[in-house]
């Protein structure tokens, strides 16, 4: 078994580093809100740090779920940060969703200190990650992901490397940009339902299973036809995360209509009060007459 840091204990860090422990890794937690990394101990044993760096020390991996960015600089790159106590050989994989640059400027820090690096943003959200089941998608080197994948194994369904340090962030843009456009489809949808006095549940029962279907459409349409949205990923993340993908696609030249349309129609669900309503609140824009 081997020991762990895990840094972040949001709605997807928290699972995910209780499922390192549930396998028998040793697993120091740090989270900005020490009363968070106090509660996670009580729950699932290991122990909790007052730093990043602390935490980090010793450790064989280093596991990140942080905000952003910044953040993610703020827990790797300063004085307290995690790269400043890892050991030569140690791995450090990131699971924050991020922009590629960052990911490629830590992959180049942590290998100038005989760091492996790997940006492995997830997918599945707070289900998959209470349930063990997300999808990683994953960039750096080849030896550092043979090195981490059992490890990441404890709360993963599939993993993959998709190529250099940078890879895993670009695929999740990808991940975003094709949800975008599949909730606005599915909240058009639903709006039309309701305006054609069908019966929406026996509408998705069918639909779901042909060639309109969708993991969004079969956890979804229910919540949105009774109006709750209280569930999994929150409308602010998803701003944040399309904010990263458009600006991607400024650099690289990719085309993006129908994303930067969803994102200005989300702008519109947070300037109604619906920040942290899950992604599926698309449809509240057609009910806000």
């Amino acid at each position: 078994m081997a020991k762990t840091a895990f840094i972040g204990l949001g709605t997807m860090g928290y699972p995910m580093a209780g499922h390192l422990a549930s396998k028998g890794h040793d697993v120091c937690v740090y989270n900005r809100t020490t009363s968070k990394a106090q509660q996670w101990v009580e729950q699932f044993g290991g122990r909790w740090a007052n730093t990043p760096a602390e935490a980090a020390r010793d450790a064989d991996f280093v596991f990140l779920c942080v905000g952003n960015d910044d953040d993610l600089r703020s827990v790797t790159l300063t004085e307290s940060g995690v790269l400043m106590s890892m050991s030569p050989s140690a791995v450090l994989v990131d699971h924050t969703t991020a922009s590629a640059e960052v990911a490629r400027e830590l992959y180049h820090v942590a290998k100038s200190k005989e760091i492996g690096f790997l940006d492995a943003p997830v997918s599945g959200g707070q289900a998959g990650a209470e349930q063990g089941v997300l999808s990683v998608m994953i960039g750096g080197d080849e030896d550092v992901f043979i090195q981490a994948e059992p490890i990441i194994e404890s709360y993963a369904r599939s993993q993959k490397l998709i190529g250099e340090a940078g890879s895993g962030q670009l695929a999740k843009m990808v991940n975003q940009i094709c949800i975008a456009g599949l909730v606005q489809g599915l909240a058009e949808a639903v709006n039309f339902i309701q305006h054609s006095g069908l019966d929406g549940e026996k509408v998705f029962d069918v639909i779901q299973h042909g060639a309109a279907g969708s993991w969004q459409m079969t956890n979804r349409h229910k919540t949105m036809l009774n109006d709750q949205f209280d569930f999994g990923f929150a409308v602010d993340w998803m701003r944040k995360d399309l904010s990263i993908a458009l600006t991607e696609a400024r650099r690289n030249g990719a085309q993006l209509p129908v994303t930067a349309l969803v994102d200005q129609f989300y702008a519109e669900i947070q300037q109604q009060g619906g920040g942290r309503w899950d992604t599926s609140s698309l449809v509240k824009r057609f009910q806000k007459n």
